[in-house]
């Protein structure tokens, strides 16, 4: 399946493209320190490397996409807290989160362009 922006088949990213790929993807552990650092750092690549690199600006893209799904689901999740749901939610949500971005991470370490599981597109 070809990715936007992604480069021709055949044509692996350069290594330089593959470290900031993978920073994108680790920046988004911010989200542990500050809520909206998880956001505003794989923002900040991916505006600053998009028209350069072609694996960067879709690994951001896709590593946006999945912060705003996340931050969702965290909302939805401490609403449900009222109903207690929430409190077994929220760590779920933040485990599934840490797990996939490090296997994002690894993958576009390699060149490998990385789909999150259960995320919303919504950045195109």
């Amino acid at each position: 399946m070809a990715t936007r922006d992604a480069p021709p088949a055949g044509m692996a990213p350069s290594r330089d493209e593959c470290h900031w790929a993978m920073l994108s993807h680790l920046s988004a552990m911010l989200m542990y320190l500050t809520l909206v650092g998880g956001f505003i750092a794989p923002l900040v690549i991916y505006v600053l490397k998009r028209d350069q690199m072609p694996f960067v600006a879709d690994q951001g893209r896709e590593t946006l996409n999945f912060q705003i799904t996340i931050l969702l689901a965290l909302c939805v999740g401490g609403a449900l807290m009222w109903v207690l749901v929430g409190f077994v939610l929220v760590p779920l949500i933040l485990l599934f989160h840490f797990v996939v971005t490090i296997i994002a991470s690894v993958r576009a370490a390699d060149g490998i362009a990385y789909r999150y599981p259960l995320c919303l597109r919504l950045l195109g």
